[in-house]
C-alpha cells in the first residue's frame, strides 16, 4: 500500500531533550553548514548528539565500496548512539544534509544518562528499534520492488519527514540530488534521472537545483501501490 500523505511530520520521539539539557556545561554546541561531515563510518565513538535543527544524512559504505544512503534523521533526535549498541565505532558516516545545529557530550558520559534519566533508556531503544526497522524496510525494497516503486517511495518518506507546502507543491526542506535518490534506492544514476524526467513531463514532480518539488504527491502514491501489486 502507498503511505498517507502527510507533510512535516513531528520527530519520532524528542527523546531526553529536557534531562539532556539539564547538564548544558557538559554539552558541546555546534553549527555545521550542509555538506559537512559530523563523523565518519568506522570512527571511534567518542561523543552522542542530538540534533536540534536540520537534517542529518547517514551513510554506510558496502563491501563493494559503494556509497549508499541509509536514513535521514531529522530535528529532534538523537544521532551518533553507537553506545546503545554496544559499538565502539560508529557504524555510519552522519553528514549535514542542511544547515544543522547539534549538541553533543562525550560517548563516557552515556551510562550515566541511562541510569540517571528517568526514560532514556527505553526512549533510546525505541529509537534503534524504529531506525532498524527503517533500514530493514529498504533492504526488502531495493530486493523486492520495481525501480519506479523504489523511486517513489524514496520521494514520499522524503516529503513524510521534511515536506514543507509551496504555491508549487510539497518541496523537499533540504538539497536533494539525482545522486542522492540513486544512493536511496539501489538503482542507477541513469535511472533515477530517466524516472524523474519522466515525472516531469507528467508533471508529478519538479527537479531543479538540487531541490525536488513534488506536485501530485497523489501520482506519486498510485505508482507506489499499483507497482507493489503486479
Amino acid at each position: 500500500m502507498g503511505r498517507p500523505l502527510a507533510t512535516s511530520t513531528a520527530p519520532e520521539s524528542a527523546v531526553s531533550r529536557k534531562p539532556l539539557r539539564r547538564d548544558p556545561h557538559l554539552a558541546q554546541p555546534k553549527r555545521l553548514d550542509a555538506g559537512a561531515a559530523v563523523f565518519e563510518e568506522g570512527q571511534i565513538t567518542d561523543r552522542f548528539f542530538l540534533l536540534l535543527d536540520g537534517f542529518i544524512r547517514a551513510i554506510r559504505v558496502t563491501p563493494d565500496g559503494e556509497q549508499i544512503i541509509a536514513l535521514h534523521i531529522q530535528s529532534g533526535q538523537l544521532f551518533g548512539i553507537a553506545p546503545a549498541l554496544g559499538h565502539s565505532h560508529y557504524p555510519a558516516t552522519a553528514i549535514a544534509a542542511a544547515d544543522c545545529v547539534v549538541l553533543s557530550w562525550a560517548a563516557s558520559h552515556w551510562h550515566d544518562f541511562v541510569h540517571e534519566y528517568d526514560g532514556f533508556g527505553p526512549e533510546t531503544s525505541n529509537t534503534v528499534g524504529r531506525r532498524v526497522s527503517e533500514m530493514k524496510e529498504r533492504i526488502v525494497e531495493m530486493a523486492t520492488q520495481q525501480v519506479e516503486q523504489r523511486v517513489a517511495n524514496a520521494v514520499l518518506h522524503l516529503i513524510h519527514q521534511s515536506g514543507r507546502k509551496t504555491d508549487q507543491g510539497i518541496e523537499i526542506a533540504f538539497l536533494i540530488t539525482r545522486q542522492d535518490l540513486f544512493e536511496m534506492t539501489g538503482t542507477t544514476l541513469h535511472t533515477v534521472s530517466r524516472v524523474l524526467s519522466a515525472w516531469e513531463r507528467l508533471d508529478h514532480v519538479k527537479s531543479e537545483r538540487r531541490k525536488i518539488v513534488v506536485t501530485d504527491p497523489h501520482k506519486l502514491v498510485v505508482i507506489s501501490s499499483a507497482q507493489a501489486h503486479r
